[in-house]
């Protein structure tokens, strides 16, 4: 059990990889007590308003057979350190090919995918759009994205519950990005482990549903936190559910004074278009940061 997040070690699996599909490679759950080095670690600090919250400095909070808290905040450390210095070579290929990364975080059943097949019917005529697509088990998603017209690749995280920058990494082997384009990575359906680990992107958004409860970012801020985006999806629903969004917007910007905040809906089309303004708008604000500009 990872002691980082809790989840179970499974057998990631990547569309396009020799050998059934499986990946070669182990993810680091596996085996957190080889070479521990803390040298370079990423502390991965989020600032909720007047507290901080920091993954591998704080005691852990969970238990572990034969390790005491300290043990346990220096495999912390090291898988986080690990994952970043996977994180920093996607990123740094992302900014090769001027390419837009945006992780997309919610709980199962926020409506990512339906709002993804939205965003890109909009895009792909205009914008090269690839994705990755992140879950458990089955393509089924991967299979409405490619299905729009965008390339798109399937990881399969068996019993993992999130992705990390390894995989990333391995799934871009297999995917061709456009210079300038956009990649969305809809990561498995969890508001807390992938809180926890960077892929290289350069935006989080979470997307919350209407049909979920207001206080979810305060339940869970340590996604809020690092997210420089909130969706409040589904909002058709709105007449028909006890959700009170001035309250919901309150408590996101709680934890995140900064997260920018957009009301959508993918099924009427309302608020599409601040939603794609704002993706246009983080392209420009990208390619104005990469040096040569």
């Amino acid at each position: 059990m990872c002691s980082v997040c809790g989840c179970n070690e499974g057998e990631t699996r990547i569309e396009g990889h020799i050998g059934s599909q499986r990946d070669s490679h182990h993810h680091f759950h596996r085996y957190p007590h080889d070479h521990l080095d803390t040298r370079h670690t990423d502390k991965h600090t989020r600032h909720t308003g007047k507290s901080s919250l920091q993954s591998g400095i704080e005691p852990a909070g969970v238990e572990a057979p034969g390790l005491n808290q300290n043990g346990i905040v220096l495999i912390e450390q090291h898988i986080l350190s690990r994952n970043e210095g996977y994180a920093a070579q996607n990123r740094q290929l992302f900014a090769d090919q001027r390419v837009l990364t945006l992780n997309l975080v919610s709980s199962p059943g926020s409506g990512k995918t339906t709002l993804l097949t939205t965003t890109i019917e909009g895009l792909i005529n205009t914008v090269p759009v690839a994705v990755i697509e992140g879950d458990q088990e089955t393509a089924n998603d991967a299979d409405r994205i490619r299905a729009t017209g965008a390339a798109a690749i399937q990881i399969n995280t068996g019993r993992g519950c999130h992705l990390d920058a390894h995989m990333i990494g391995h799934a871009l082997a297999g995917l061709r990005l456009e210079k300038g384009g956009v990649l969305f990575i809809e990561n498995v359906g969890n508001l807390v482990c992938p809180a926890s680990f960077s892929l290289g992107e350069n935006h989080k958004v979470v997307i919350l549903s209407v049909t979920e409860g207001e206080d979810k970012p305060v339940k869970y801020p340590d996604m809020f936190a690092v997210s420089d985006l909130m969706i409040l999806s589904k909002i058709d629903l709105l007449p028909y559910v006890d959700f009170e969004v001035e309250r919901c917007v309150e408590y996101a910007r709680r934890v995140n004074p900064d997260i920018a905040v957009i009301q959508l809906s993918a099924v009427t089309g309302e608020g599409l278009d601040d939603w794609t303004r704002w993706i246009h708008a983080r392209r420009v604000t990208t390619n104005e940061k990469l040096p040569g500009r």
